[in-house]
């Protein structure tokens, strides 16, 4: 074998070596972006139970939409984790700062204290690089325990935030999304669970 063709070889061997790098993102914002705040605490317990999102979107890779009908699979923006765990755990996180409590979620419950669950189902979950990050959500408070009979809400949001061109300007924007929703959500649980004529805002 010549020297060229040694050459060339290890050309090819260093071309296929080398990919793009792949980078992770998640909906959980950093703790300086979501600072506790002082609220007060509500006299009931709080669990988050498990996020439906659509199929569409729950993949490892990030889905964004190109035009008006497109979708597109970007193989080396990723999420850190299953999407309905990323949102699950984001809104978790953002309902323990608006409320003022732990999500007790699995966990053991003070006995004698109401318990107010929330589920939710996304509809939407649309990314729009250069314009939108939106989230179409029906959502389920249920209020049980204290000696009374158990009690639900079901309610939707529909949230658009503003989105820059990359992706990690859109995930900010999801962010920022969820956060609205947990303070529309949190808002709603307070008054719902001291008046029982409340409805959905």
């Amino acid at each position: 074998m010549t020297i060229r063709s040694l050459a060339i070889f290890a050309t090819l061997g260093l071309s296929a070596c080398t990919s793009a790098p792949t980078y992770y993102y998640t909906l959980v914002p950093t703790a300086t972006d979501s600072a506790r705040t002082n609220v007060a605490v509500p006299a009931f317990q709080f669990e988050m139970l498990p996020v439906r999102i659509p199929v569409q979107v729950d993949q490892p890779q990030v889905v964004v939409r190109q035009g008006s009908g497109a979708l597109a699979i970007l193989e080396t923006e990723r999420w850190s984790a299953p999407l309905a765990d990323e949102f699950h755990d984001a809104l978790a996180s953002q309902m323990e700062l608006k409320l003022g409590t732990r999500d007790l979620a699995g966990l053991p419950k003070i006995p004698g204290r109401e318990v107010l669950s929330l589920q939710t189902d996304i509809r939407r979950f649309d990314s729009l690089p250069g314009q939108y990050a939106l989230i179409d959500v029906v959502w389920s408070i249920g209020l049980r325990g204290n000696g009374e009979k158990s009690r639900s809400l079901t309610c939707s949001s529909v949230i658009r935030q503003p989105a820059g061109p990359g992706v990690q300007d859109v995930v900010l924007a999801h962010q920022q999304a969820i956060g609205q929703l947990a303070g529309i959500i949190a808002g709603t649980a307070r008054n719902w669970s001291a008046q029982r004529g409340t409805g959905c805002p």
